[in-house]
């Protein structure tokens, strides 16, 4: 075997081994796709406490806080850490969790990677752009997909449609 190859089956095996995978036609968060950066203290400065440790530490926000969960408009949500568009109005479904539920994201606008913080492992979402922490993914969303984008709504903001009344 060559070096080149040796190498390169290693690290298909570590990646494998760490769980590195895409889910729901999302690309692993820890591929380099990050562009908007900022330091701990412009992160701070932009986010209310609460949004920094969603974002941020990858927290969760309490189950129907978020006025985004009745949001039924035609529109776009975006990232709140950087403002790209991640979730189409027309994919958001009422899951009944209390979080704003999708089943699935703009094309190239989200990442996943393990976590493991409980004891079974769950699928975080993440911004593609800035990474902020937007929530998780599971496999009991309706069709198309079976999946739902369980996400927290202050992680999101909201843009209409244009012609879409504001007073939803």
């Amino acid at each position: 075997m060559r070096r080149r190859d040796f190498t390169f089956a290693a690290a298909a095996a570590t990646a494998a081994l760490a769980g590195l995978r895409p889910t729901a036609g999302a690309a692993d968060t820890d591929a380099p796709y990050v562009t908007v950066q900022r330091t701990e203290e412009e992160w701070r400065a932009m986010l209310t406490e609460a949004e920094y440790e969603v974002l941020r530490e990858e927290g969760t926000e309490p189950a129907f806080s978020s006025p985004l969960n009745d949001e039924t408009r035609a529109g776009t949500f975006h990232c709140k850490g950087c403002d790209l568009p991640v979730y189409p109005s027309g994919t958001k479904f009422k899951s009944g969790t209390g979080w704003p539920s999708f089943w699935a994201p703009i094309e190239d606008a989200v990442r996943t990677k393990p976590d493991r913080k409980l004891f079974v492992t769950r699928t975080e979402v993440h911004c593609r752009r800035c990474g902020s922490h937007l929530g998780h993914i599971f496999d009991d969303g309706p069709e198309p997909t079976g999946k739902r984008h369980c996400l927290n709504g202050i992680a999101l903001t909201f843009t209409p449609a244009e012609g879409t009344s504001e007073s939803g």
